[in-house]
C-alpha cells in the first residue's frame, strides 16, 4: 500500500501531463495555474478533514492522493513554461538550476518536517499545513501581473493543439536530443533514490532518521552544485558538462553499492546530488531553449512525461533486480549502464539549443487572396518555385532538408520537393496544411532562424525575381479538385 501511494502520486504525470501542456498553451497560464492550485487546496482540505474525523482509510487515501497528483501534473507544464516570462534569457540557466535545487531540497527536508509535525500534532495538522501551502501559491499567482501578447487568430482547438505539439516535437531535432539524453540518464540514475530506503533498512539497520539524513546530503549536494554551475557553464561545453555530471552520478551509485558506513554514504550522496543537479538543470535549460513560445508548455510536458516514465520504469527495473540479485549488484549494474548510456547519448547534442532563436520574425508578407477565405477552408496546398544552378544543388538540397523540418514543425501535414524534367534546375517545393487558418498560424510562427534559413535558400535562386509562391485551396464539403485562390511573388 505504501508503494501504491507513491504510484498514485506519479501516475497522473504520465497520464495527464501532455493534456495539461496543451491546455496551458491554449488559455491564460496565470488563471490556469490559479485553478490548479485551488483544486489541490480543496483536495488537501478534504484530506485534513477526513483525517481529523478519523475517516481516512487506505483506499480513500489512495483516491485523494491520485486527485492531488492530478492537480500537480496539470500544473507542471504551465509552471515550467512561465519560467522565460519571469527572467531574461541570460538568467534562465541560473533560474532553472535554482528551481531544481529548491525541488531537491523540498524532497529532502519536506518528509523530515512532515514526520516532526505528525509526531507532535497529528496527521490532520500535516495535511492542513499542506493545504495552506497551495493557498499561498495561489495568492502569489493572483498578485503576478503577467504581460501577455494578444493574438489576432483564434486559439487552437484541444485535439488540433495536441497534434501540433507532437508534430513540433517530432521535427525539432534539438528538442529530440534533450529527450534522448533524458531517457539515457533517468532510467539508470533512478536506481540510487529507488533503492536507498531498502539499503538503509537492510544494510545499515537504520530507520527514518538515517534515511532523512542521507536525503539531506543529496539536497545539500544539489545546492552546492547549483552554486558552482554558472562558473562551469562559462568554462565548459554543455554536452561535456552533462557527460561529466553523469559519470559523477555513476561513480556515486557504484560507491553506494559498496558502502556500509553512514558517513561515507553521506559524502557519496552529496556528490550524487551535485551530479544530479548538473544533468537535470542542463537538460531543463536545453528543453526551454529548443522550443518556440507558442508550443512551449506542450513540448515541456513531453519532457516531463519522459522524466516521469524514466524514473518510474527505472525504479521498477532496479527494484526487481535488487530482489533477485541483491541491492549491491543492482546498483553496480545501474552504474555501468549509466556510463554506457552516457557514452551512447553523446551523439545527441543539446548545446546547439543555445544558438536557436525562436523570436517571431514576421518576415512573411500576409497572404492577400482575391476573395475572402474562411478560416476552415482547406486543405491548403502551397507551392514555391526555385531556379537553382547545377553547382549549387548539393547545398540547396541540404538547406531544403532543414526547411522541410521547419515547414512540418509549424503545421505542414505533407512536404515534397521535385525537379522539373523539362527544365532541369527548376525545383518545386510543395507542402499541404489542414486549413487556411493553419496556414495563417504558419505565417505567425515563422522565426528569425527561419528567416536566416530562407535567406540562404533565396541566395541560391538564379531567377532575378523572388521565388514564386502559389496557394491552392480545397473545400472539405466537395469532392472536386483544389481550387486556385492566390498567386504571389514574395519572399518565402
Amino acid at each position: 500500500m505504501v508503494a501504491a501511494v507513491q504510484a498514485a502520486t506519479t501516475l497522473p504525470v504520465v497520464l495527464f501531463a501532455l493534456v495539461a501542456g496543451t491546455l496551458a498553451d491554449s488559455i491564460d497560464r496565470r488563471r490556469y495555474l490559479i485553478l490548479a492550485q485551488w483544486w489541490m487546496l480543496m483536495v488537501a482540505t478534504v484530506l485534513a478533514l477526513l483525517a481529523q474525523a478519523d475517516l481516512l482509510g487506505p483506499w480513500t487515501l489512495l483516491a485523494l492522493t491520485f486527485a492531488l497528483g492530478t492537480g500537480a501534473a496539470m500544473a507542471m507544464p504551465a509552471q515550467a513554461a512561465i519560467m522565460p516570462e519571469l527572467v531574461s534569457r541570460p538568467q534562465l540557466p541560473s533560474a532553472i538550476a535554482l528551481n531544481s535545487a529548491g525541488m531537491n531540497v523540498a524532497r529532502s527536508i519536506g518528509p523530515a518536517l512532515g514526520g516532526v509535525v505528525v509526531a507532535q500534532t497529528g496527521v490532520a495538522t500535516a495535511f492542513a499545513i499542506n493545504a495552506l501551502s497551495f493557498l499561498g501559491v495561489a495568492i502569489v499567482l493572483w498578485r503576478w501581473k503577467r504581460t501577455s501578447v494578444p493574438s489576432l487568430l483564434p486559439p487552437e482547438a484541444f485535439i488540433g493543439g495536441l497534434r501540433s505539439g507532437v508534430r513540433f516535437a517530432l521535427q525539432a531535432s534539438a528538442f529530440q536530443s534533450v529527450l534522448w539524453k533524458a531517457i539515457a540518464f533517468f532510467v539508470f540514475a533512478s536506481a540510487t533514490p529507488a533503492l536507498l530506503p531498502s539499503l538503509v533498512r537492510s544494510r545499515l539497520d537504520g530507520g527514518a532518521g538515517v534515511f532523512g539524513l542521507l536525503l539531506g546530503c543529496i539536497g545539500l549536494g544539489a545546492i552546492c552544485g547549483t552554486l558552482i554551475l554558472p562558473g562551469l557553464r562559462r568554462r565548459f561545453d554543455r554536452d561535456l558538462l552533462v557527460f561529466a555530471a553523469t559519470l559523477l552520478c555513476a561513480a556515486a551509485t557504484l560507491s553506494v553499492a559498496n558502502s556500509r558506513s553512514v558517513l561515507v554514504l553521506g559524502v557519496v550522496l552529496f556528490g550524487f546530488g551535485a551530479g544530479w543537479i548538473g544533468v537535470l538543470s542542463s537538460l531543463q535549460v536545453a528543453a526551454q531553449l529548443s522550443v518556440a513560445a507558442w508550443v512551449r508548455a506542450r513540448a515541456l510536458s513531453l519532457y516531463i512525461v519522459v522524466f516521469a516514465l524514466g524514473m518510474a520504469t527505472g525504479s521498477l527495473v532496479w527494484g526487481a533486480l535488487a530482489q533477485r540479485l541483491g541491492i549491491g549488484q543492482a546498483l553496480g549494474l545501474a552504474a555501468c549502464g549509466a556510463v554506457l548510456a552516457a557514452w551512447w547519448s553523446r551523439r545527441f547534442l543539446i548545446g546547439q539549443a543555445e544558438s536557436l532563436d525562436f523570436t517571431p520574425s514576421a518576415h512573411w508578407p500576409d497572404p492577400l487572396p482575391v476573395d475572402p477565405v474562411a478560416h476552415d477552408r482547406g486543405p491548403v496546398l502551397v507551392t514555391v518555385e526555385y531556379r537553382i544552378g547545377r553547382e549549387d544543388q548539393p547545398r540547396f538540397l541540404e538547406l531544403m532538408s532543414d526547411l522541410r523540418r521547419s515547414r512540418r514543425r509549424d503545421g505542414a501535414l505533407y512536404w515534397h520537393l521535385a525537379e522539373d524534367t523539362e527544365q532541369p534546375g527548376v525545383w518545386l517545393e510543395v507542402f499541404v496544411l489542414e486549413s487556411w487558418l493553419h496556414h495563417l498560424r504558419q505565417h505567425a510562427r515563422t522565426t528569425r532562424d527561419d528567416e536566416r534559413l530562407q535567406q540562404q535558400v533565396r541566395e541560391l535562386n538564379r531567377n532575378p525575381a523572388p521565388p514564386r509562391v502559389r496557394h491552392f485551396i480545397g473545400d472539405r464539403n466537395s469532392a472536386g479538385p483544389m481550387s486556385h485562390r492566390h498567386d504571389e511573388t514574395a519572399p518565402t
